[in-house]
């Protein structure tokens, strides 16, 4: 009787302990063919970008017309993959600096 209590509680303790699952896999694939087709498919083109670190660089496609962007990871050997879409893209105007503040 014990065994199986043991058992059981063993069991469902290392199934609390598991890493997450992700909701489904990064979409990934040659920067240049990715960069291609997000501006023939949905008119976006590269925004910013900047390092993550020496082995990831962030960059962001968006659109003006439609405001539909995609967020793309690249790494060194070419390869992209797509971390988020989503829509209302919007640019912020830069801040005016501050009265006495240093430049």
């Amino acid at each position: 009787m014990y065994k199986r209590i043991l058992t059981a509680a063993l069991l469902f303790g290392m199934a609390c302990t598991g890493p997450p699952a992700w909701a489904q896999a990064l979409a990934c694939a040659p920067r240049a063919g990715l960069a291609a087709q997000l501006e023939t498919a949905y008119g976006e083109t590269l925004s910013a970008r900047g390092l993550q670190n020496p082995n990831a660089l962030i960059e962001v496609f968006a659109s003006a017309e439609s405001g539909s962007f995609t967020i793309l990871i690249s790494r060194p050997d070419g390869m992209s993959c797509i971390l988020s879409t989503g829509t209302h893209w919007m640019v912020e105007p830069p801040a005016p600096p501050k009265k006495g503040a240093a430049s």
